[in-house]
């Protein structure tokens, strides 16, 4: 139960909080502030300036800042909080990335099965798009910058606002909640919730939730990192659509109409999907003591030095 005692590492002073999560979180509540503000128009202008770009040249200008903040955010929780990036990645003596390696291997596994069974019982929704030389430039893009995009998310929200929330709320299960919704809140400029309804947040809080109760049940990000890699780099090669947040030259093409995603598929994953998959991690990872490490208290003890195996 270590993960969130990592911040005690380090300097902890609020001003150090409150400027650190400022300066790297500023593009996200810059977008959500604008969201709020703007008309359904003013979205929709947008939204179609995005598309007009070519597909591979938008993916760079939306995944290259996180190359900038991911790097900022290292830069802060060194120099100011005085703390190491492992105190920020695990509680283990170092990462373990066959931990990524296997969530990442789970998401994008079963992922294809899902979508290949989906294809089999309805192939009229989707189509063939594949072009080898658009593709091949859109896999060196994704290969190179989507590990910057999730490093930031996952970092940031299950790693940085959970450690310093849980610190300072001193429990486990404020800075669960409360850094879930904000990843929702953060996403809700997407083009999928202004097409698709307000039901998109459900998805968004609760996959934000599932990584962190991943990341608390492991004491570490390594789980929820390449879940998040693997589950965002199908978004990019395997399926696109004209109302998802990431228009590319993704193998394949949705054609059916937002009109047609019903409530039960955007909520679906949440309340079945995700309990599976954390099921799946317990088992292998032998999880216990549930409730203390989801709920407990947070206290400045001595930290045992645990094992690589744990």
């Amino acid at each position: 139960m270590n993960y969130i005692n990592q911040a005690f590492k380090g300097k902890n002073n609020l001003w150090m909080f409150l400027l650190t999560t400022s300066l790297v979180s500023g593009m996200f509540i810059l977008n959500f502030i604008t969201y709020l503000l703007s008309s359904k128009e003013d979205m929709d202008e947008v939204y179609d300036l995005m598309k007009s770009i070519p597909a591979n040249i938008s993916l760079i200008v939306n995944l290259l800042p996180f190359v900038f903040l991911l790097g900022l955010l290292f830069l802060l929780v060194k120099q100011l909080h005085e703390r190491s990036i492992l105190s920020l990645s695990t509680s283990r003596v170092k990462i373990d990335w066959s931990r990524s390696f296997f969530s990442f291997s789970l998401i994008i596994i079963t992922s294809l099965l899902i979508f290949a069974v989906s294809a089999y019982f309805d192939p009229s929704a989707i189509e063939m798009q594949f072009d080898l030389k658009k593709f091949s430039i859109l896999f060196a893009i994704s290969i190179l910058l989507f590990p910057f995009q999730i490093g930031l998310e996952e970092y940031l929200f299950r790693g940085y606002l959970m450690q310093q929330i849980g610190v300072i709320a001193r429990n486990r299960w404020f800075p669960l909640m409360i850094t879930s919704l904000f990843f929702g809140l953060f996403h809700s400029a997407n083009p999928e919730v202004a097409e698709i309804g307000f039901i998109t947040m459900v998805f968004y809080i609760g996959t934000g939730l599932f990584l962190g109760i991943i990341t608390l049940m492991d004491d570490g990000l390594e789980l929820a990192l390449g879940f998040h890699l693997g589950n965002n780099l199908l978004a990019a090669l395997l399926i696109t659509s004209d109302w998802s947040a990431l228009q590319t030259d993704a193998i394949f093409r949705y054609t059916a109409s937002e009109a047609n995603i019903t409530a039960l598929e955007i909520i679906l994953p949440v309340f079945l999907f995700y309990p599976i998959l954390i099921y799946i991690f317990a088992k292998v990872y032998k999880w216990t003591n549930w409730k203390d490490k989801l709920t407990g208290p947070v206290t400045k003890d001595p930290l045992p030095t645990p094992s690589i195996s744990e």
